[in-house]
C-alpha cells in the first residue's frame, strides 16, 4: 500500500540520532517509578485511540480485526509487563560482594556490579506485526524498560498505523515529562535510510523481525562500523514438527485438525508457523496425512499481508513443490484471487530432503511439508540438518515419550522452545518465555525477543569497585533504597 510518508536524508537521520543520545543521558536521570508510569501511559494512549487504530491497520495489513484486537492487547499488556519489571527492581542483577581488607594472603575490594542501558537503540518494525513487533512493539517496550531512547523505523507497509502509534507515544511523552527525544520515528523505503541508523555513532544496538536477508543485511552494516554494535535480528524459522508412533495411531484425526489449524493460522503469516513435519512411515502417518490433505482442503483462501509477502510465498511454495520427490499435494479446492495464498501441504521422503538443500528454507504462509523417515535415526538426522529453529515441537503419549529418550534429549540443542502436544503458532508474552533461538533464527541465541529477558538485549555489566556509596547507583548503595533482591556476600537479600 503506498503512503506519503518520504525518505529522510543522511543528514536528517544523522540529527535524529544525535537528539536520541542527548535524550537517553536524560533518561537515565529519571527514576524507575517515573518511567514505569511512562510505559503505563504509552499502553493507555494507544487504547485511547479505540476502534480507529485497529480499522486503519486492517486496511493496510488485510489482518482482520479479531486478530489485531489480539495484538494490540499483547503490546499494551508487555509495557505494562516492563513497567511492572521496573518496579519490581531486580531485572538489574545486582550483586554486591563487600571489602574483606583483613582477608589473607590478598585482601578484597568492594567491589559491586548491575546491568546499565546500552545507549540509543534502533528498532526495525515488522511487517507481520504491525502492534506487537513493531512502533510499540516489544523491542521498544524492552530498549524503554531497560532504559534506552528508542529510534524506530517503521516498516512502509503499515506506515499509517506505525505513525498514529507515534504519536500516542508522544502524548505519553508529554503526559509524564520525559525528554522529547527518548522515542522518535522514521519514514520512508530506502535501503540507505537502514543503513544509516545502523551506522550513525550514537546508535547502540539494533533490534528486528523479519527476513534472513534483511536481518543479515543489518549485521553487515553494523560490522562495518569502526564501532561495531550487536544486533538482535529474528530472521524466521521452519518449526519442525515430530508425530511419535503412538499417538499418530491413536489420535491421527484430531492432530490433522490441529495442525491444519496452525498451518494456515493466519495465512501462515507467522514467525512460528509449522513449515516441517516430519515422522516415521506407518499406517498412522498415513492416515494423519489423509485427514491432514481433507482438512486443508476445506480453508479457504485469504488475502496475505500484502503484494509482495505473496509474490513471495508463490514463488517459494512452487519451487519447492516443483522439487524432485515431492508429492501428495493437497491444496485448498477454493479458488484464489488477488493476493490470496493457497493453503498447501505436500510429502517428501527423508532420502530425498536430506539431498536437496532447497527443501529446508522457509516458506513464509500456509504451507508445510510432511518428511516420512525410515526410522527414529533417520528422523533425528533430518533434525540435525535443519538450521536453528525459534520452535521444535513433539507430539506423542507418555509411551511415546519413554520409547524415544535420545530424540528428546537433542532437542533443546536445535531450538529456543520446545513444545509438546500442542502447537508453536501463539507465543506467550510471560518470564519464562524465550523466543529466540540458533543462526539462523536469531543472530543471538543467548537472548529472547518475547518476555521480560527482552530487556537483557539493551543493556551491559558494569562493575563498580571501592566507589564511595554515595556516588553508587541506588540499586547498588549500602542501604539498598530501593529494596530491591540483590546477591550479598553470595546471599539473596532485600
Amino acid at each position: 500500500m503506498a503512503n506519503n510518508f518520504k525518505d529522510l536524508s543522511v543528514e536528517e537521520i544523522k540529527s535524529i540520532m544525535q537528539r536520541s543520545q542527548a535524550a537517553f543521558e536524560a533518561y537515565q536521570l529519571v527514576s524507575a517509578e517515573e518511567k514505569a508510569k511512562f510505559l503505563d501511559a504509552i499502553a493507555e494512549e494507544i487504547e485511547a485511540l479505540g476502534d480507529s487504530l485497529l480499522q486503519k491497520a486492517s486496511e493496510e495489513t488485510n489482518l482482520p480485526l479479531p486478530r489485531l484486537t489480539g495484538e494490540r492487547g499483547r503490546t499494551t499488556g508487555q509495557l505494562r509487563m516492563f513497567a511492572e519489571m521496573l518496579r519490581e527492581g531486580s531485572w538489574v542483577e545486582a550483586s554486591v560482594d563487600t571489602a574483606l581488607p583483613d582477608r589473607t594472603p590478598l585482601p578484597r575490594a568492594d567491589i559491586r556490579k548491575m546491568l546499565i542501558p546500552l545507549g540509543p537503540v534502533v528498532v526495525f518494525g515488522a511487517s507481520n506485526f504491525p502492534f506487537a513487533y513493531s512502533t510499540a512493539g516489544g523491542d521498544t517496550a524492552s530498549a524503554l524498560g531497560a532504559g534506552c531512547s528508542v529510534v524506530v523505523k517503521a516498516h512502509p507497509a503499515h506506515a499509517e498505523t506505525s505513525e498514529m502509534v507515534y504519536q500516542a507515544i508522544k502524548k505519553a511523552i508529554a503526559r509524564t515529562n520525559m525528554p522529547e527525544d527518548v522515542f522518535q520515528h522514521v519514514h520512508g523505503t530506502s535501503f540507505e535510510s537502514g543503513k544509516t541508523l545502523v551506522q550513525a555513532d550514537e546508535t547502540a544496538a539494533v533490534g528486528f523481525t523479519g527476513s534472513t536477508v534483511g536481518g543479515l543485511a543489518l549485521v553487515k552494516y553494523a560490522s562495518e562500523r569502526k564501532k561495531p554494535i550487536p544486533v538482535f535480528s529474528e530472521m524466521g524459522s521452519i518449526n519442525p514438527v515430530v508425530f511419535l508412533p503412538d499417538t499418530l495411531k491413536q489420535n491421527a484425526a484430531d492432530l490433522a485438525a490441529q495442525y491444519a489449524g496452525s498451518i494456515t493460522l493466519g495465512m501462515g503469516q507467522f514467525c512460528t508457523n509449522p513449515g516441517l513435519m516430519l515422522a516415521v512411515e506407518g499406517e498412522g502417518l498415513n492416515e494423519f496425512y489423509k485427514h491432514l490433505g481433507q482438512q486443508i482442503e476445506q480453508v479457504k483462501p485469504a488475502n496475505m499481508l500484502h503484494a509482495g509477502i505473496h509474490e513471495a510465498y508463490e514463488k517459494k511454495s512452487s519451487a519447492a513443490l516443483e522439487q524432485e520427490g515431492v508429492t501428495d499435494v493437497a491444496k485448498t479446492t477454493t479458488s484464489a484471487t488477488d493476493i490470496q495464498a493457497e493453503p498447501t501441504v505436500a510429502t517428501v521422503d527423508a532420502d530425498t530432503f536430506l539431498k536437496n538443500h532447497l527443501l529446508r528454507e522457509e516458506v513464509f504462509g500456509p504451507f508445510s511439508l510432511l518428511v516420512k523417515c525410515k526410522d527414529e535415526q533417520q528422523l533425528m538426522q533430518v533434525l540435525k540438518t535443519v538450521s536453528g529453529q525459534l520452535t521444535t515441537t513433539v507430539m506423542g503419549t507418555d509411551a511415546d515419550f519413554t520409547a524415544h529418550p535420545k530424540l528428546i534429549q537433542m532437542l533443546p540443542s536445535l531450538t529456543g522452545r520446545v513444545l509438546f502436544n500442542g502447537v508453536p503458532t501463539g507465543v506467550e508474552v510471560c518470564a519464562s518465555m524465550v523466543h529466540g533461538g540458533p543462526f539462523p533464527a536469531t543472530t543471538d541465541s543467548r537472548f529472547t525477543a518475547v518476555g521480560i529477558n527482552a530487556a537483557k538485549r539493551w543493556v551491559r555489566p558494569v562493575c563498580f569497585q571501592n566507589c564511595p556509596d554515595t556516588l553508587l547507583p541506588l540499586a547498588l548503595q549500602q542501604a539498598n533504597p530501593t529494596n530491591i533482591w540483590r546477591l550479598f556476600n553470595g546471599e539473596w537479600k532485600k
